[in-house]
């Protein structure tokens, strides 16, 4: 077993982390050049020869067959250029799609790749590949000669025969036989070229791999583009339709929570001041019962206003946070409620809002609907979002569906971008879990 002192000498004598990924980088740039350049001349000679002798003989539809060997040779090369240049760009390169006829007969599958553009695209790339190819080839083969010919030029200058005219210009310059200042300039141009080697690299092997990605996968991710664009439009739309829908079903609770409460009270309220008022003259005591039982209906009132403002804007929320208003909220619960809410910090008044109408929202539903002894509400924070629970011991039986209570809930929380669970089997008591991100 090697000692403390080998194994410390050893980690020691390594190159630091970014000089090995520079060097790794170097050998995958390196590779992936030298080797593109032979599989360019293969694929432009191949696809060029197959190709052309396949559109001659469409004419008398032998052609056909050729042309069909042409895509399907251009697909196994795209399959190899792409797991090549996944290491040069750092990243995985996803397979496009390819058009295919499944339910169709055995020759329209044959004939399926004439009509497909990724295909076509796909000998594209193996036609003109040959250009990059040669370009990045010949910077990197330049760069690296010149880099490993300059640092070991006191290695080979010695061999290289030197006539007399060489000797006699340099006894004129005043250089004696010239070898010093010849390895010097050798040296310098291998400094220049071994400085300069990892950009020359990367830039020949990228304009390779950047090239080849734009023929064989540039299509496709334009296409995940557009399919990702047009799913974030549909959430988009389905989040405005669940907020126009959540805003008009609390407007409907609210009016009628309004014309069921505080105006019937109002007009009772009314009702008895009038009576009041004619019996001062009669009958004064009569009247002062009458006026009192109108404040007992002001003060039941306000009191009923007061709740209401409570589903639409508590100031214990604005004022001190989401702790702060859920747990006065379990205070005034008929139900004995648990909360677990380490919320630490303030969060954004949206998110806010919305975690306290789900809480509020569930444990009116638990006091009308679920004949439960307990509730726990949990409110936490994750790296996404803000994570709302509240499960009881009732009897279950609840439902996100139209028609059900939960559905204007699940209104609001999809209007906020989140998720509603609702978890209920007959007897076995509810949780509701939301999901909503930051």
């Amino acid at each position: 077993m090697p000692s403390v002192d080998t194994m410390t000498t050893t980690h020691a004598a390594q190159p630091p982390a970014p000089i090995r990924r520079l060097l790794r980088q170097v050998a995958i740039d390196t590779q992936f050049v030298l080797v593109g350049f032979p599989l360019g001349l293969i694929t432009v000679t191949l696809f060029m020869s197959l190709f052309f002798t396949g559109i001659g003989l469409v004419i008398i539809w032998v052609g056909l067959p050729i042309l069909v060997l042409t895509f399907m040779v251009a697909r196994g090369f795209a399959v190899l250029e792409r797991a090549r240049i996944a290491p040069v760009l750092g990243h995985p390169v996803h397979r496009p799609h390819y058009r295919s006829e499944p339910g169709a007969g055995p020759l329209r599958r044959m004939l399926a790749p004439l009509a497909d553009g990724q295909a076509w695209l796909d000998v594209v790339h193996g036609m003109f590949r040959f250009i990059p190819s040669t370009i990045a080839f010949c910077f990197v083969v330049t760069w690296w000669s010149g880099a490993i010919a300059g640092l070991t030029s006191w290695m080979w200058d010695w061999s290289i025969p030197r006539g007399p005219d060489d000797q006699d210009l340099a006894e004129l310059l005043g250089m004696g036989d010239g070898t010093g200042t010849r390895l010097l300039l050798y040296f310098a141009i291998g400094v220049f070229f071994a400085g300069t080697l990892y950009p020359v690299l990367r830039a020949s092997a990228l304009l390779e791999a950047y090239f080849a990605r734009g023929l064989l996968c540039g299509v496709n991710e334009l296409r995940e583009q557009v399919a990702e664009a047009n799913a974030a439009r549909t959430v988009a739309q389905q989040q405005k339709a669940a907020a126009v829908s959540a805003e008009a079903n609390a407007l409907r609770r609210l009016e009628r929570d309004i014309h069921d409460g505080p105006q019937q009270r109002l007009v009772r309220l009314a009702m008895d001041l009038g009576r009041a008022e004619q019996q001062f003259a009669t009958d004064p005591a009569a009247a002062r019962a009458t006026v009192a039982e109108a404040l007992t209906q002001t003060r039941e009132t306000l009191d009923e206003l007061r709740a209401l403002s409570r589903g639409i804007a508590p100031p214990i929320l604005v004022d001190r946070g989401l702790q702060a208003a859920l747990t006065a909220l379990a205070g005034r619960s008929l139900i004995p409620v648990e909360l677990d809410a380490p919320l630490a910090d303030r969060l954004e008044p949206t998110l806010e809002s919305t975690a306290y109408f789900v809480v509020a929202e569930a444990l009116t539903n638990v006091a009308k609907h679920s004949n439960a002894n307990e509730v726990h509400v949990s409110v936490r924070r994750n790296a996404t979002g803000l994570i709302v629970s509240v499960a009881d011991d009732g009897v279950g039986g609840a439902s996100v569906a139209k028609g059900h209570g939960l559905a204007g809930l699940d209104d609001r929380v999809r209007a906020a971008g989140g998720v509603l669970d609702v978890s209920s089997p007959a007897g076995g008591g509810t949780r509701l879990t939301a999901a909503l991100p930051v």
